[in-house]
């Protein structure tokens, strides 16, 4: 067998373990998601969307439904790879897969993999339960899809380097209590940035989930408060640096081997 074949059924198996993993407890890994984002389309989108009005020139439901679904991307996405990746290093086992002659990348890919899974899978349940709310379009399909993949690989290597540094369980939840959902909420997903005063709207530019959210939204309702072209750049390069993380301090061991 080729060193190349060999390396796509180590890669393949990661991923279907990965993928197993999460379908066995979709209880708790898939209904969860579409629970909570039904009650944001309740309460946001049909008891304050009706206060509201529209937003940006659609409706309220409209605007919030792109941020939503954007938002349980990135929190489903990180937290799979996270939690599983921590389990892998605390039942030692992720040392056997790095002595292994599994390429790093094909290990990375593989974890990743799993966590973009899951993370489209609930992207597609919560988008089929905002068609109950609101008649949504999409503008611009390729972009949904681009934007949606960029962001479950984002976030998925976000988990992985959380799950290479944590040290305990309570670890793995330490980010996104205190820093995904701060971000997720200023980025934009329940506001316009431009009814911001300057300062804040300087500030929010900051805030990498806001080219994210923008760039779902830009998809579906062909709008955007940053320009698309500047969304996918980010994207792209926070991917870019998040991998090249990732890759070193597996190469490394750091965190792992002690």
């Amino acid at each position: 067998m080729s060193h190349m074949s060999s390396n796509i059924i180590a890669l393949k198996t990661i991923w279907i373990k990965e993928c197993t993993r999460f379908l066995r407890i979709w209880v708790q890994t898939l209904v969860p998601p579409a629970i909570t984002m039904t009650l944001y389309f309740i309460i946001f989108g049909s008891i304050v969307g009706e206060r509201i009005g529209t937003m940006s020139g659609v409706s309220y439901m409209e605007f919030i439904v792109p941020g939503l679904i954007m938002m349980s991307v990135i929190t489903n996405s990180y937290s799979n790879v996270a939690s599983s990746f921590f389990s892998a290093k605390f039942q030692r086992n992720i040392e056997e897969m790095l002595v292994s002659p599994v390429p790093t990348v094909a290990i990375i890919l593989g974890y990743v993999g799993g966590g973009m899974a899951r993370a489209m899978i609930v992207a597609v349940i919560v988008t089929l339960v905002s068609f109950a709310f609101v008649d949504i379009q999409m503008a611009h399909f390729g972009y949904v899809v681009l934007t949606v993949v960029l962001t479950s690989t984002l976030f998925a290597l976000g988990g992985l380097i959380n799950g290479v540094f944590g040290k305990t369980f309570d670890d793995i939840s330490i980010v996104p209590t205190f820093v995904l959902t701060p971000l997720t909420y200023l980025g934009g997903v329940f506001y316009s940035v431009s009814l911001l005063p300057e300062i804040w709207q300087k500030v929010s530019m900051a805030n990498p989930i806001l080219y994210m959210v923008n760039g779902f939204r830009y998809g579906f309702l062909g709008q955007s408060d940053v320009g698309i072209a500047t969304a996918m750049t980010v994207l792209v390069g926070f991917n870019l640096v998040f991998f090249g993380l990732a890759y070193y301090l597996l190469e490394k061991g750091i965190g792992i081997r002690s």
